[in-house]
């Protein structure tokens, strides 16, 4: 197998970009940062995103922060997923931003959500919390779509979700709500707010929200996919 090597050019194909991946499973956090000649931060409380800053350095993701795939050249999102020793994940999974306003006319088929889970490179990463951040290995990369099922129930909570918020009641969404997806607040304080509607139509400053995939949505997922 071929040892792991920083990639500037994005993967021209799906095989291309699953190759490199399955170049890192089994290499630890710590080795990979010396290759990439990045720091490795002592633990991810204000890094959260930097294991997949990491192995985006590896595996040529050009999207960067905006809101298309990480390599749309070829149609992949990566996620980053960590899990405990029974390959179980351990926290929720951020797809994307929730838009709050200008919502009219959007559908399903033309939404976010839909469009950056239509095709996902998963990367299992260890991610107990006893494991130094260093010690934590890659484990085996999975390229997967969502099955027709597993479509219908984001469908639903995404439905669900965004009916809520057009109706100005996004104040009232919890973590509770939808099966399988999410809508969280997601801001690095407080004090970051952005405009949403309110319950009587009018403008309301509100933390912004992400949707999140449910830790019962990708654990069977992993477990159909690795025979957990």
């Amino acid at each position: 197998m071929n040892s792991p090597s920083v990639s500037a050019t994005p993967p021209q194909s799906e095989q291309e970009l699953l190759l490199r991946a399955q170049s890192l499973a089994g290499y630890n956090l710590a080795e990979l940062a010396d290759i990439a000649r990045l720091p490795l931060p002592a633990n991810l409380k204000r890094d959260k995103g930097w294991i997949g800053i990491l192995l985006e350095h590896f595996l040529g993701a050009s999207a960067g922060s905006k809101p298309e795939q990480d390599f749309p050249d070829i149609g992949i999102e990566l996620k980053t997923i960590p899990i405990d020793e029974q390959g179980r994940p351990l926290e929720t999974t951020f797809v994307c931003v929730a838009p709050l306003t200008g919502n009219s006319g959007v559908t399903w088929e033309s939404c976010h959500v839909r469009h950056k889970l239509a095709r996902v490179l998963w990367i299992p990463v260890e991610g107990s919390r006893h494991i130094p951040l260093g010690a934590r290995r890659i484990g085996a990369p999975l390229i997967w779509s969502p099955s027709r099922e597993e479509e219908e129930q984001l469908r639903r909570d995404w439905e669900e979700l965004m009916d809520l918020i057009v109706l100005g009641r996004v104040e009232s969404i919890t973590a509770r709500h939808g099966e399988v997806l999410q809508l969280r607040p997601k801001a690095a304080n407080s004090h970051a707010l952005t405009e949403a509607i309110g319950e009587f139509g009018q403008p309301i400053l509100t933390l912004p929200r992400g949707f999140y995939l449910k830790k019962t949505f990708t654990a069977p997922l992993l477990a159909r996919h690795f025979l957990l």
